[in-house]
This record gives structure tokens, sequence and C-alpha cells, in this order.
């Protein structure tokens, strides 16, 4: 019987449990993927706390995932067993074995290996999504990353390099700041020993950011509204923190904009899907962008990456191995 990382009630890393399960079998418009890489997201935390509410309990967590195709449900018809495969989004993925949709998988590059896939699927999407949807970002463009050494934050940093922009990234230590400056960040604040709204309207003249990417949350809100020109737009995509409390309107003054942008929104469709994850192969395929994967841990000790992800011991993508 295969095994799989089971949540029986929220809590700490310790509620993740290491236990056999029963094969599970595709229905009508789904497969079978044999995972030989699985993704650990910021979201897997979340979803193990109870931060962001499961449907029902004992659950698998885990949003991302990369194997091959051992079995197919009827209605299929893109997919056949075989094929190499990756997806971000459907939870269930700290798994052997899984049944994910059909219509949420996309087919992986000869030259793209597992771990690579379910290293960047999820992060780099999601970097799509934030530099190329959710805000057009281009070589005029002025914009704050916070956690810029972080699994997404490295993407980022590339993929702005890649469009001209100019980034500032926060970090936390000096070692990670190296980091994201090797990546390609433009200038670095180490927000342990700097006041990042000051470092920024210094470095921008005392006009501020276009856009700033916020993945932090309580520790960063209200200050990163402090960090835009007028007009400019804050993006919150994330909570290590914890949540953003509740605020007024009038907090966004100087016209600014808010969003709080999921990636299943801007990758509903499989065409959408298929384009996002196309154009991610395509930078990392010519070297725009170069996956950092440093920390690869068993399926069985999904909890040592967890306590290791929010001690902020991790930096780049973090995987589980079956």
């Amino acid at each position: 019987m295969p095994f799989s990382i089971r949540l029986h009630e929220h809590g700490g890393p310790e509620a993740l449990v290491y236990e056999e399960v029963e094969t599970p079998s595709p229905a009508a418009g789904e497969v079978l993927v044999k995972q030989y890489a699985i993704g650990v997201n910021y979201i897997d935390v979340y979803h193990r706390t109870g931060l962001y509410k499961l449907p029902n309990l004992p659950a698998t967590i885990g949003s991302e995932g990369a194997g091959e195709v051992v079995a197919v449900g009827p209605g299929t018809g893109r997919l056949k067993v075989g094929d190499r495969v990756a997806y971000a989004g459907p939870l269930g993925a700290y798994a052997e074995l899984r049944v994910v949709p059909e219509d949420r998988l996309v087919k992986l590059p000869d030259s793209i290996d597992y771990e690579l896939a379910a290293s960047m699927l999820l992060r780099g999407m999601t970097v799509r999504c934030l530099l190329r949807q959710v805000y057009r970002v281009d070589s005029s463009t002025t914009l704050l990353f916070h956690a810029a050494a972080g699994g997404v934050g490295l993407i980022a940093c590339q993929w702005a390099h890649a469009l001209g922009a100019t980034m500032i990234g926060t970090v936390s230590s000096d070692e990670k700041g190296e980091l994201a400056r090797q990546n390609g960040c433009t200038h670095v604040i180490n927000t342990s020993r700097e006041d990042f709204v000051g470092r920024v309207r210094s470095l921008t003249g005392g006009k501020g950011c276009d856009v700033v990417y916020d993945s932090i949350g309580k520790d960063t809100f209200p200050r990163s509204l402090d960090c835009l020109r007028p007009r400019g737009l804050w993006v919150s995509f994330g909570n290590s923190s914890g949540p953003v409390p509740p605020f007024e309107l009038t907090a966004l003054k100087g016209s600014l904009f808010a969003t709080r942008p999921s990636i299943l929104a801007y990758t509903a469709t499989t065409q959408d899907l298929e384009e996002s994850a196309n154009d991610l192969f395509e930078m990392v395929l010519s070297k725009k962008i170069r996956i950092t994967s440093n920390h690869r841990y068993p399926l069985a000790r999904a909890s040592d990456a967890h306590r290791d992800l929010e001690a902020r011991k991790t930096t780049g993508s973090v995987i589980l191995v079956p």
C-alpha cells in the first residue's frame, strides 16, 4: 500500500502523520499519478494550521507535484499512461500516489526533470501571474518585493531582471541579501537592521514604487503602503507573519490600489494553465531563470520541512521526495 502524509487535526508540524493509505482509483476525468517529487509551499502551512480552512479532516495537504501517469479514468483524452506531468493547485500532493483532474495537469518538456518541475511550477506560475498579469512589469517599473530570497522571491528576482525592471527586495539577513543580488535583485534591504520604508523612499528619490508585492502580511502592513507612489498597487499574496488585519479604505491614501490575487483564478481554464506553464518553461529552458532547490526531504519528514520553512531556515525551493 502507498504512503501519504495525513492531517487529522490542525496544529504544528507534528500534526503531519506519515501513514499507509488505500491505493486511489481515478474517477471520470481524473488520472492516477505516481509522484517523484512534491513541492512544499507556505500555503501548506496555512492549511496545516487551519488559517486556510480545509473542507474535511483527515486530509492530505500540498498543492504541487510531478510524476508519471500510471492509470487514467473514463472520459480522459489529453493524457495517457506513461506521460510525464506536473501540477500546481489541487490539494493532496503529500502522497506517493494521488489522483488529479486531467485538466489541472501539464505535460513536462523532456529536458525538465521531476524535481525541477516540483521546485518551480507553483512558485514560477505565481511570479508569472504577479509580474505579467496582476501588474505588467517592464523596464520602466520600480517594484518592492518582500522576502526576495524565498522560493517565490528568487524567481521574481530573475524574472524582473530579465524584464529590465528595478527591483528592491527585502531580506532578513546579509546572506539572504547576497543571494537575492546574485539572482538579479537591484537593491537589497536587510530588515533586521534597516527601515524598509525609509530605504525605499531614499532609493526612489522620494517617489515610491509602482507596485509592492507582499507575502509577509501582518508585519509589513500598513508600512508597505507607504512605499508606493500615488496610484501605485499593493499586491497582498501571502501571510507568512500572520493575516493582514481589517483596515479602512481611507488607508489607501494617494489613490492607491490593492488586490489579493490567487494563482487558481489566473489559471482557471486549461488554456490559461498551459499558457502560464509554457511561459515558465520557456524562461527556464532559455536560462533566463535558474531554479534553486536547496532543501530536499523524504516524504516521511514533511514535518521537518515545515519546521525549517517556518523558522526561515530555507532559501529557494523546498521539495519532498517519496
